[in-house]
This record gives structure tokens, C-alpha cells and sequence, in this order.
């Protein structure tokens, strides 16, 4: 994502990594902490993966910070409705976000997961499951999945991976660092 003019013509906060691979068992997602608007870096540190749900979901976002906050509130409510179903609160989350008047003007892109399955979640109303374990959204996140998806037949770690597509990701995205925050589930 790049540093874009909203509808009310003030400039947006975007760029970030985030990274999940499942392998083996295990769920890996990976973040960056980098922070910008423009070509200005904001904040060093930020966490934009975190553990929801009673800590039985792992979820990292890329966009505008106070749209992702609102969006992992949601999925939380979502998570309780539906007991801990991540595809099920997953789905009804898509279903809203591309529904709701409010929802819908969100810009954020998400990779959840819990111990069963991994999923992409966007406004347009997609739930996807990544194809082969590994998926990446984020200014960098074509990078990040480029390198994971070439280390993914050499390495049975998916942190490792993941560490490792992330610091690939910041060496060539400008709006990436190498301030990683790494979630396991």
C-alpha cells in the first residue's frame, strides 16, 4: 500500500508487511513495525500482529491503523458469537465489512488463523484460504511471499520462513523495516 489522499483529501497512513505461512503443524504470522505518512517514518515499533479470541487467534493487518483496530474488534465479537469458529466469524466479518455503510469505507487487508486454518480478509468481502500455506499482504507483501515461497521446499520451520521472508521484505520495501513482531499458534 502506498501513501495515498483519502475522499476528505488528507494523506493516509499505509505500508506495512505481514506475513503468514502454515507448515507442519504450526501457524507463523509476521509483521513489521514500521509506521509512515509519506515518505516519513512515524513509528519505529508498532504492533500490527497480535493474538484475539482468548489468545486462540493469531491476526496481523496492513492499512489505516484505526480501521484495522475496529476491524479486530469486530472479529472478536465475531469470534464470540460463533464460539471460536474463525472460518464462521471470518465469513460473517467479510459479510459485514462489504455491507455495512461504515464498515465498507475500512481500508484494511488481514491474514487470520487459528490452529486449523489461515485466511485472507478483505473489504470486497473475500475469505481466502492461501494455496500452499503462505500469503502476505502489504506494500511489501509480495516480496515477503516471493522469498517464503522459495524457502518454504528448503526449511521446515515457519518461523524461521517467515523471519526470513520479513528481512527480505524490509531490505527492498521502503515502507517495511526489520522491527518484526512474530505471532505463533
Amino acid at each position: 500500500m502506498t501513501d495515498q489522499h483519502s475522499s476528505h483529501g488528507l494523506v493516509q497512513w499505509h505500508g506495512t508487511t505481514i506475513i503468514g505461512v502454515k507448515l507442519g503443524g504450526r501457524t507463523v504470522i509476521a509483521g513489521d513495525g514500521q509506521v509512515s505518512m509519506g515518505n516519513t517514518v512515524m513509528k519505529p515499533n508498532a504492533r500490527k500482529v497480535r493474538r484475539i479470541g482468548d489468545g486462540k487467534v493469531i491476526a496481523g493487518f496492513a492499512g489505516a491503523t484505526a480501521d484495522a483496530f475496529t476491524l479486530f474488534e469486530r472479529l472478536e465479537r465475531k469470534l464470540e458469537q460463533h464460539r471460536g469458529q474463525l472460518m464462521r466469524a471470518a465469513v460473517e466479518l467479510a459479510k459485514d465489512w462489504r455491507t455495512d455503510k461504515y464498515l465498507r469505507n475500512l481500508e484494511a487487508l488481514m491474514i487470520v488463523a487459528d490452529a486449523e486454518i489461515m485466511l485472507v480478509l478483505t473489504g470486497n468481502g473475500d475469505v481466502l484460504e492461501p494455496e500452499g500455506g503462505v500469503t502476505a499482504i502489504g506494500s511489501g507483501g509480495n516480496y515477503a511471499l516471493a522469498a517464503a515461497r522459495a524457502l518454504v521446499d528448503y526449511e521446515t520451520d515457519p518461523e524461521k520462513i517467515a523471519r526470513r521472508a520479513m528481512a527480505v521484505a524490509a531490505e527492498v520495501c521502503v515502507f517495511t523495516n526489520d522491527r518484526v513482531t512474530v505471532e505463533t499458534i
